[in-house]
């Protein structure tokens, strides 16, 4: 059992539905590689690009890391005050707009894979 398996583990209910899901697509289906950053499931492939975020007591936050670059055509994303990261609150399975999510994570990876992930650092004065 991997380290992101024993973190799906721990939930139960609609949260553990969810995050089953979205992990299976993200490292089955994707072959996105799986780590536990921060005490949550990271998925990479040149860099970051989305983690899992279990929220209050049946949500799960999907969050894109450079959700700031993505167009978000579908409308799915908010930033909830954050610059660079944004994401999408699920509360349950059934609800989940598959198809959307999937052009959004394609999206995700088309910039991961053409447009290199640089740190951008404000110049000291």
């Amino acid at each position: 059992m991997t380290d992101v398996d024993s973190f799906i583990e721990r939930y139960d209910g609609e949260q553990r539905k969810i995050l089953s899901h979205l992990h299976s697509i993200l490292a089955n289906e994707l072959e996105l590689l799986p780590k536990i950053r921060f005490k949550v499931p990271f998925y990479y492939r040149r860099s970051w690009i989305c983690y899992l975020n279990p929220i209050k007591r049946h949500s799960i936050e999907f969050c894109f890391l450079r959700g700031n670059e993505l167009s978000n055509e579908q409308g799915l994303l908010k930033s909830n005050g954050r610059k660079q990261v944004y994401g999408l609150e699920i509360d349950e399975l059934s609800g989940l707009p598959e198809a959307q999510l999937k052009e959004v994570i394609h999206e995700a990876l088309i910039l991961d894979d053409s447009v290199p992930y640089s740190v951008k650092r404000k110049k000291d004065s």
